[in-house]
């Protein structure tokens, strides 16, 4: 029996609306990248330590892909390897993220990355509501950091 496969006819990215809770304020599009610096960077073959990089918003591919992945299916702890492989897309001067380079990174900066991922794909923003522990007012911070020592 052969399947048949149909594809619905393509719309014009202008005529698309993101839904009104993922929206970008008026004049900007969806933001789908996002800066982030890590607590102690990868540090290549070289010595080079690289900490700033960017995460891009995951698919539903992103997600589903790992769960056929032989390594994953041997182990499940590796599902965050790979799937954080597939939604970096630069890690200092480093564009060619794969798993590989991913298991040679810290175990601080992967738990910093999950977290990371869970914040801009499920609440759509890397913000945080924090308070002072001295004086107890709530503020907001950005966890992606964008200054040594920031993150």
């Amino acid at each position: 029996m052969r399947r048949r496969s149909v594809s619905a006819p393509a719309v014009p990215v202008e005529e698309v609306g993101a839904p009104p809770e993922v929206s970008a304020p008026r004049g900007e599009g969806l933001r789908t990248e996002f800066e982030f610096e890590l607590p102690r960077g990868y540090v290549d073959a070289d010595g080079v330590t690289h900490r700033s990089g960017a995460m891009r918003l995951a698919t539903a591919r992103d997600e589903l892909r790992p769960l056929i992945d032989l390594r994953v299916k041997e182990n499940p702890a590796y599902l965050s390897v790979v799937l954080l492989s597939q939604v970096i897309t630069r890690l200092g001067t480093v564009t060619d993220v794969h798993a590989g380079l991913v298991e040679q990174m810290f175990a601080s900066d992967i738990a910093f990355l999950q977290d990371f991922y869970r914040r801009i794909n499920s609440e759509g923003h890397t913000r945080a509501a924090v308070s002072c522990p001295s004086c107890g007012s709530a503020f907001e911070v950005d966890i992606a950091g964008d200054r040594l020592g920031e993150s």
